[in-house]
């Protein structure tokens, strides 16, 4: 049974919301009219943006329909509606520091990445500048063990030497870049 405008004014906050809770969408309506803006004003103090009163307002009316049904006329429909915006505010705040909380994780995570990729870097720098001051010979042999690891037997075949050779070479290379790193002040 629909109520004119003029009775819903007069229906009791209460009635509305029971009504409301079972579908009715005047009263739901009548509900928002009435109390929107005390919503809005509990949600900016609590707040204390306007922006975010907004938003919380905005996320209390989308919720409110559900809500209704845990709404029992024990107490005055607007101490319920009261409660209902703080646990929204307070729940809002949780979730803003969970965030913030995520985010300090991933920038100290990201600022160790970037630490980590620039030691690297650097560490390949060095090893290419310190590279370029071996023999040739030194270098061949590196750039294929290493560079498109070959086992050294498949390294000699490469370079037409004897697998002891090989293995000789990369010796020589650990053993001049420990000096080369030593004299530099690296190890």
């Amino acid at each position: 049974m629909r109520h004119s405008p003029v009775m819903r004014m007069q229906t009791p906050d209460e009635a509305l919301a029971v009504a409301a809770a079972n579908g009715d969408r005047d009263a739901f309506a009548a509900l928002l009219s009435r109390h929107y803006d005390r919503v809005f004003g509990l949600a900016f103090r609590l707040t204390g943006s306007k922006a975010e009163a907004e938003d919380l307002t905005q996320d209390i009316c989308l919720a409110l329909p559900a809500k209704l049904g845990s709404f029992r006329q024990a107490a005055r429909f607007t101490t319920w509606l009261f409660r209902v915006t703080v646990n929204a505010a307070h729940d809002r705040r949780r979730r803003a520091a969970s965030h913030a909380k995520a985010a300090d994780g991933w920038g100290d995570w990201e600022t160790a990445r970037r630490a980590e990729m620039a030691q690297a870097a650097e560490a390949e720098d060095w090893l290419a500048t310190t590279m370029a001051r071996l023999s040739p010979e030194l270098r061949d042999t590196i750039a294929l063990t290493l560079g498109e690891q070959l086992s050294q037997k498949e390294a000699a075949e490469a370079l037409g030497l004897s697998e002891g050779t090989v293995a000789w070479r990369m010796s020589e290379v650990k053993k001049r870049l420990r000096q080369m790193a030593r004299a530099e002040g690296m190890l």
